[in-house]
């Protein structure tokens, strides 16, 4: 399970992160990109010592700041659910690739291409 698909089901649900230094938001997923990057909502954030607590109605986290995430039980089912759908749906190749006469070149000429000459033959 990769962990971008897991932040992309993770959508709309409650999930807990956790800073580099310490502080921790809990909060409902919104949106997140490549980067890590979350946006949360509805977020409350606790302070290192636990003794500082803030509401806040929206959060932009930056991915390197993050040191772990904890999303519900449900949602690592829902991936895994996902996951299993997607590879259902994926057709079967088999094979080498294009084949055809001239070995998956695509040109149909046979040679090699290259600067000049007659088809790269060398005459």
């Amino acid at each position: 399970m990769l962990p971008l698909s897991l932040l992309k089901t993770s959508q709309g649900h409650p999930m807990l992160v956790e800073l580099k230094n310490g502080e921790t938001y809990n909060g409902h997923l919104v949106s997140c990109d490549t980067w890590m990057n979350v946006h949360l909502r509805e977020v409350i954030c606790t302070s290192k010592d636990g003794d500082r607590f803030w509401r806040m109605a929206n959060c932009y986290v930056r991915g390197n700041t993050i040191k772990y995430i904890c999303v519900p039980d449900e949602v690592i089912g829902l991936v895994q659910e996902e996951n299993l759908k997607k590879s259902q749906m994926k057709p079967q190749v088999g094979g080498r690739g294009r084949g055809g006469r001239d070995g998956g070149r695509g040109r149909g000429d046979g040679g090699r291409g290259g600067r000049g000459g007659r088809g790269g033959r060398g005459v």
